[in-house]
């Protein structure tokens, strides 16, 4: 450890290194996870809400039915990130709320409902970015398999296509698919989120599609005016617990599961070839 000062007081230590110009720090939230209203104009349910509802799948038995109450309570909403300052809001768009079977005939109120967040974010000063999947599937959807089916794919592009067309002249910014490791892994292999399926390799299939859909959805928002088109991947580096060859060999099987399998089809347009 470095010595302390003369003074006698600590170090400080080093801080973060300073963030680029134009960086943008905002707030973000997920529609599951604030809205509430579940069940309400029209919303179709999400693989989230079967899931909740399965005996000890969550701890305290809590749903997505109220949650924050955001549907309700948007104009309040707005105003408390007025009063924050936040120059930016990053929110996601309920693929069930504005198609209730995943496909087809959009709801209106859904519809509505987005126009408002959207038009008050703008009025407001507030950037808007919009995450098209944070992990609430239509159970629609899911009840044909979901993304261990291609045909999901082609879903997604649809509702890619609606949302650019209605929101894409005021949202500058669009994340097609949030944490879709996350999606894959603790949702398809692990079975620990929504829709729990505990499929371990077998879920693989689940990322292919969720390239596919993000890279479809990107070519329809792009299509439809959208400037900015990104992806929010939770990554992490990882080390062995040793240098003995079964630790390493299982660091790089995780890295490539949770790190290569998502970022370089994206990157490098290619999967990891270890």
């Amino acid at each position: 450890m470095p010595p302390p000062p003369p003074d006698g007081r600590p170090a400080r230590p080093p801080g973060p290194p300073a963030l680029p110009p134009g960086f943008v720090l905002g707030t973000s939230t997920s529609a599951f996870q604030i809205e509430g209203a579940a069940a309400e104009d029209g919303r179709g349910p999400s693989v989230w809400d079967t899931f909740s509802r399965r005996a000890g799948r969550i701890k305290d038995g809590s749903t997505g039915d109220v949650t924050s109450d955001h549907y309700h309570r948007l104009d309040e909403d707005l105003s408390l990130l007025r009063d924050l300052g936040a120059p930016a809001y990053r929110f996601s768009l309920s693929w069930s709320r504005l198609l209730p079977e995943g496909r087809g005939t959009p709801n209106r109120k859904g519809l509505d409902f987005y126009d408002r967040l959207v038009d008050g974010l703008c009025e407001a000063g507030i950037e808007p970015t919009a995450t098209l999947f944070h992990w609430d599937l239509p159970q629609a959807l899911e009840d044909d398999a979901g993304w261990l089916n291609r045909s999901t794919v082609e879903a997604f592009a649809e509702f890619a296509a609606l949302v650019g067309e209605r929101y894409a002249d005021r949202v500058a910014h669009w994340i097609p698919i949030n944490e879709p490791n996350v999606v894959m892994l603790m949702g398809h292999s692990l079975g620990m989120h929504a829709p729990g399926r505990a499929l371990m390799f077998d879920g693989l299939p689940v990322a292919h599609h969720l390239l596919l859909g993000h890279g479809r959805a990107a070519i329809a928002l792009r299509e439809a005016g959208a400037r900015s088109v990104g992806c929010a991947n939770n990554h992490a580096p990882m080390w062995p617990a040793s240098e003995d060859a079964a630790d390493v060999g299982a660091t790089k099987l995780f890295d490539a599961i949770w790190n290569g399998l998502f970022l370089e089809p994206m990157l490098l347009g290619r999967y990891p070839v270890d």
